[in-house]
Order: structure tokens, then sequence, then C-alpha cells
């Protein structure tokens, strides 16, 4: 890794919290301040959020809190299949066991998106202001990835070669100028990729709850100040998505990241971290 990665020693190490339903999650927390809520996506977890972008929110005074989706990173496994509606109240059950009563800023990306998206619908008063990451509203208005795409990364997923997985993974999720010029990066990715590995039964129920997310019909129902945030060379959730986001909700703001890929927040943190900043202060 470059200097300016290893020089940031990332507390990886996460506490557990109880929910009242009797299950568990897994809590990233950094720095102090107004509490800022981060929610992954599919077959990611707190350390996806990667170092650059989670230094420069604490450095700018938020304490962050990422919470681990249901059996990711030592959470509760699910009995039976769940919804991004359950992940969604499960978020705001973390919530409550971390004490945070009043409404909170959240920063979802992807199938976090979707959750995001849920959480503000369901439960509007513990949400203060929204950004919408490489996300989609799902259901006919959603262009998904391309077929050969995700064949591709399917078959390395199931390989067995854990090399080739990680590294296809990689290059479907950035731009290709980044893999190409950021090995530093890379090899970031695959420290946090490795610290908890999400396995492939967990990726399987995620990906049958993004196709069941439809929230079409409901997002001009979202009152609060929202960004869409989406590269232009997203090959997960295509461009298209991130237009239709910010078309459907009321006065959201679209920040385009022109060449980035779907981890867009990775290719240019401290533009990802401004906005979440820029966010958060038009609720003020």
């Amino acid at each position: 890794m470059s200097s300016d990665v290893r020089t940031v020693t990332l507390p990886y190490e996460t506490r557990r919290i109880d929910l009242a339903d009797g299950t568990h999650r897994t809590v990233l927390e950094l720095g102090d301040g107004e509490p800022l809520l981060l929610i992954h996506g599919m077959s990611g977890t707190h350390g996806h959020w990667g170092v650059p972008f989670l230094e420069r929110l604490v450095s700018a005074g938020r304490r962050v809190v990422s919470v681990n989706h249901v059996g990711v990173a030592g959470s509760s496994r699910s009995k039976q299949q769940f919804s991004i509606v359950d992940l969604a109240d499960a978020q705001a059950a973390a919530l409550d066991a971390l004490g945070i009563d009043g409404p909170i800023d959240v920063y979802g990306i992807s199938m976090g998106g979707m959750t995001a998206q849920e959480l503000v619908l369901r439960h509007p008063e513990r949400v203060r202001s929204l950004v919408i990451g490489c996300s989609t509203a799902g259901a006919a208005s959603a262009t998904w990835t391309a077929q050969a795409d995700m064949e591709a990364l399917v078959g390395a997923m199931q390989s067995g070669d854990a090399a080739q997985a990680l590294r296809a993974s990689w290059e479907i999720n950035v731009s290709a100028a980044f893999a190409a010029e950021r090995a530093d990066r890379y090899e970031e990715f695959v420290e946090v990729t490795n610290h908890d590995r999400v396995s492939l039964r967990v990726i399987s129920e995620q990906m049958q709850a993004i196709v069941g997310h439809d929230t079409v019909d409901r997002l001009s129902g979202i009152a609060v100040p929202t960004t869409v945030a989406h590269g232009t060379e997203d090959r997960m959730l295509p461009y298209p998505n991130g237009l239709a986001l910010a078309e459907a909700i009321p006065g959201a703001a679209l920040e385009t990241f022109d060449g980035a890929g779907h981890l867009y927040f990775w290719e240019d943190p401290e533009r990802a971290a401004r906005i979440a900043l820029q966010t958060s202060a038009r609720a003020d």
C-alpha cells in the first residue's frame, strides 16, 4: 500500500450490540460529534467504506456508525430469506440499541442505498438527511448489471480461486483507469475483504432481497434533504439508476462522478465525504 494508507490504523474491530428481537449486530464506530450512519452494500462490510473516505468524515468532526447487515462480519445469521425492508428495520433497531434516539444523517450505497430508501420511508422520524449512492429504486425502473458482467463475476466467485474472485470483484466495481493506476487501493480492498469474508450463502440471500426491492411509487414521500451520487462508469448498477432516483425524489440533488465506477467513494473519497457533509448541512 502507498504511504497515505499505511499511516492509518483503521480499527476493523467491531463491538456487538443486541437488538430487541434477540438477534445481534456488529458495529464499527469511529470519531466523535454528530452521528452519521453508513449503510454498506451487497457482499460488503464496515471496512469496505475505505480508509480515506472514513478518515475524511472523522476529521470533519463526525461520529461514523456502520452497522453490519444480517450474517455479515459476526452479525446474526437469518433463519429465513430477508428483504430490503427487513434490513432497513434492523438498521432502525440498531439505532435504538446504540441509544441514538433522534434523527440521524444517513449515507447508503448500492444495496445499502436501497436499505436507506426503506429506512427513510418506513421510519421518517429516524432520518435527518440522506445520501443515496450507486443505487436504484428497483422494479421496472431499474437498469441492472449486464448479463455478461454478472456471469463473469459469479463465475469468479464460484471458481474456488480467492485471488481470481477478489480481482474480478475489484475490476467490476471501479473504473478501468482506477483499477490500472491504484494498486495501493486494491491492496486495501483485498485486506478489508479478507478481514471479514461474506459467505456465498449470505451474498445469495442479499441478491434475492435486491431483486425484490421496489420503492418506485413511494419516493415522492421522501421529505428530507437528499443527494443522489452515482458514477458514470458504474457497471454494477449503471448510471441511469441515479438519474431516475434524483428525478423521483422531491428536491434531490444529483452528484455525478464522471468516469467513476460503482465504488465512486473509493475513486474520489474527498468529494464523496464532502457530499455527506453538505447534505447534512442542508438539514440544519
